[in-house]
């Protein structure tokens, strides 16, 4: 696990006992990495507007101001409710702590985001595509990466976190540890299980012997999550470098996870069994990848048999 610092901040001085103590909190929580990173920074730029006012006086109205301003910078709905979520997280984490009675952030409204917007995906000759586009030093590692997102469903999150001893290879399968601390097992396909052995047997020499990861950066330590998206960027980019600058699309990591979805669904998965896969708290969240394209719309339309007034007459 990589060890998260408080930033040294002359602008949130004031603040810093409070700052390690949320750390703390959500360390104990079992907030992963990449959530405590977006937080503290979401929480530091709150702290930094209110210019110093003390906690225990802060308002609904403060934080509200903040998001507002958020919004004037560009942010969009979901940075907006991230931001308000982090912020709400940090009052509840100091008064859980006893260094606050009160959450200012508490009963705020979340942003209408677009529940019914279909995900974007590729389907599986895309895929293909995407894969011939990885390349370079450490194509074998890369190759495995992108194949357990698009041919298993991982978040790149579960991907930063898998260890070598996550996969069994004698059963085919995989330990993922998910959203929730919760844990899953999944049969790996033995196409994708032959890439990952063989990435396995190259796996580049961890800085220290008690480094566990699976996927080793060429520094020596554990793939950051942050590189894994780069990576899938700068694949994306080789994807559609044929394309119009207009024509492209604003693929990411998370994209390979949708087409995952999408693909099960459309090879007969029923819905149960695909929130499994994908490890979703919720069946609801599984659902938006019941989307259809326009020319699946327009097939089953073409299979309708439309009979018109007087049609009965023409076809007897």
């Amino acid at each position: 696990m990589t060890t998260i610092r408080i930033p040294d901040d002359e602008a949130c001085e004031t603040y810093t006992e409070y700052l390690e103590a949320f750390l703390i909190w959500m360390q104990d929580a079992g907030y992963t990495d990449y959530t405590q990173k977006n937080y503290l920074s979401d929480v530091r730029h709150f702290l930094i507007a209110l210019n110093e006012r003390e906690l225990n006086t802060v308002k609904k109205i403060h934080v509200m101001s903040f998001l507002s301003s958020a919004r004037r910078e560009g942010a969009g709905d979901a940075t907006r409710n991230r931001k308000h979520a982090a912020v709400q997280c940090f009052f509840k984490a100091l008064i859980e702590l006893e260094l606050l009675e009160h959450n200012p952030a508490f009963g705020i409204k979340k942003a209408k985001t677009e529940t019914n917007r279909a995900p974007v995906y590729l389907d599986e000759r895309q895929i293909g595509v995407f894969l011939e586009a990885v390349e370079g030093k450490y194509r074998g590692r890369n190759l495995a990466i992108f194949l357990l997102m698009a041919y298993m469903g991982l978040r790149v999150g579960e991907v930063h976190a898998l260890n070598v001893s996550h996969y069994n290879a004698e059963r085919r399968t995989l330990q993922v540890f998910g959203k929730g601390r919760k844990w899953r097992t999944l049969p790996v396909p033995e196409a994708v299980g032959g890439v990952l052995e063989e990435a396995i047997a190259q796996r580049l020499s961890p800085w220290t012997q008690r480094e566990e990861a699976l996927f080793v950066s060429q520094k020596g330590r554990r793939m950051s999550i942050r590189a894994i998206q780069q990576l899938a960027a700068d694949t994306f980019d080789r994807f559609q470098q044929d394309l119009d600058p207009n024509q492209r699309i604003a693929y990411s990591s998370h994209k390979l996870r949708h087409s995952f979805a999408t693909m099960l669904l459309r090879r007969g998965a029923d819905l149960r069994t695909v929130q499994e896969m994908l490890g979703h708290a919720s069946i609801q969240t599984t659902t938006v990848y019941t989307h259809v394209t326009n020319r699946e719309k327009e097939e089953a339309m073409d299979r309708l048999d439309v009979k018109l007034p007087g049609d009965k007459g023409k076809n007897s």
